[in-house]
Formats: structure tokens, C-alpha cells, sequence
């Protein structure tokens, strides 16, 4: 399928899903992160704060359980610039004051920013993707760009709340495929990335 036609499917059945169902599929995202990865080897670790009107993953159950298990890691978050085509990225504490933007996005206020290059890992949001790592995002570019920045070896790993497509037709050579994406069914690991670390 192509990416357009991916999208417009992804936002309905997305906007379609009842609340206890997100809820549902967020708490198995997150399960299967902690199950499937070795997160204690991570120091630091980038995640989306959920946009709830767009029905987003609710990664507050990721961040949750980081602090309340009190895992080494750090979180930072994404914050959209004032050119509107890119990110800055900001240290998530439990401590740290957030406000929406003019998208409904929560974003941190007043916290410490971060380097791209800092990131172990980054949690990726997305509509779809296929069997083949490549993803379908909101089609700003934000993520591909902010990729670029971050280190070769950092993990990328998607998180959907549906299975993959077999093939989108209209990938190019400049969108930065994941290494792996994590559904409520299983984790979809892709190339040769050693995902354990």
C-alpha cells in the first residue's frame, strides 16, 4: 500500500478504537518492551508523550514504570521547534512541568536539553509499517531528520497498535527504517541490530 492511502486507514481505525481498548493494547507495548529488551543497559531513552486525540500509545506506562521501578535509565522528550520541521529534546523527570503546544502535543517546560547523540534508544510513534522495517508516520519528517542526528548504533523501535502491512510501495531511500517494532502481539525485529543492548 501506499503511504497516503496507509495513513487516512491508520487515523480511522485509530480514532475508532474504544478507550479501554487503547488501554488495553498500551499496557501489552509495554509489557513487550520490558520483556523483550534489555532496558537496564540503556542509559538514555527517547519516547513521545501520547497526543489522546489522536489515540497515541499511551507511553505514560512505559515512563511510569521506569521511575517507579527506579530503572538507571534517563528519559528525554521530543519538543517541536518554532520553524515547525524540527525537534529539540528535553529531559523527562517526575518533577519536570509540561503544557500542550498548538498540535496538543504535552511538551516539558524548562527542563535541561539533551543531544541527539546521547540516545540508547528511541521509542518511534507511527501509523503503520511493513514487514520490512520501513514505517508511516504523520508525514512532517520530524522523526527521519531527528534520526539523522542520533548515533549510528541507536536502537530504533517503533510502537504500534496494529500488525504490520506486507509492503509499503512508496518507501525511499530517505526515511530511516526501524530496527525493530514492538505490537501488542509480538516484537517485529528487523536486519541484523543486536537488539539486546
Amino acid at each position: 500500500m501506499r503511504k497516503a492511502d496507509l495513513r487516512r486507514q491508520m487515523l480511522a481505525r485509530r480514532r475508532a478504537l474504544a478507550a479501554e481498548e487503547l488501554a488495553s493494547r498500551s499496557k501489552l507495548l509495554c509489557e513487550q518492551l520490558f520483556r523483550h529488551f534489555e532496558v537496564t543497559k540503556w542509559q538514555w531513552l527517547h519516547l513521545f508523550l501520547p497526543v489522546t486525540s489522536q489515540n497515541e500509545p499511551d507511553t505514560w506506562l512505559i515512563i511510569q514504570r521506569v521511575w517507579r521501578e527506579q530503572l538507571p535509565m534517563q528519559l528525554a522528550v521530543p519538543v517541536v521547534q518554532p520553524d515547525t520541521v524540527s525537534l529539540r529534546h528535553y529531559h523527562l523527570t517526575p518533577a519536570t512541568p509540561l503544557a500542550e503546544n498548538r498540535w496538543h502535543i504535552p511538551e516539558p517546560v524548562g527542563a535541561t536539553e539533551v543531544a541527539p547523540a546521547a540516545f540508547d534508544a528511541v521509542l518511534l510513534p507511527l501509523l503503520a509499517f511493513d514487514e520490512l522495517g520501513h514505517r508511516v508516520g504523520y508525514g512532517k519528517g520530524f522523526y527521519d531528520r531527528f534520526l539523522l542526528e542520533c548515533r549510528p548504533k541507536a536502537l530504533r523501535v517503533g510502537l504500534s497498535l496494529e500488525p504490520p502491512v506486507e509492503r509499503i510501495v512508496d518507501a525511499w531511500a530517505g526515511d530511516m527504517p526501524l530496527h525493530a517494532c514492538i505490537t501488542p502481539e509480538r516484537v517485529w525485529r528487523f536486519g541484523s541490530t543486536d537488539l539486546t543492548t
